[in-house]
């Protein structure tokens, strides 16, 4: 029987890993951009 290669899934973990976190900034950037975060609404009296 074939010894297992704990090396190569730990590896691929890692790498799944990285790419969910990458996708889900991706995202979160994208929802970012549709949202203009230095709109203010105007007031008619700031006195």
């Amino acid at each position: 029987m074939a010894k297992q290669n704990y090396s190569f899934e730990k590896r691929q973990k890692e790498i799944a890993k990285k790419k969910k976190k990458e996708e889900k900034r991706l995202k979160k950037a994208a929802v970012n951009e549709d949202q203009p975060q230095d709109v203010q609404p105007i007031s008619g009296n700031d006195d």
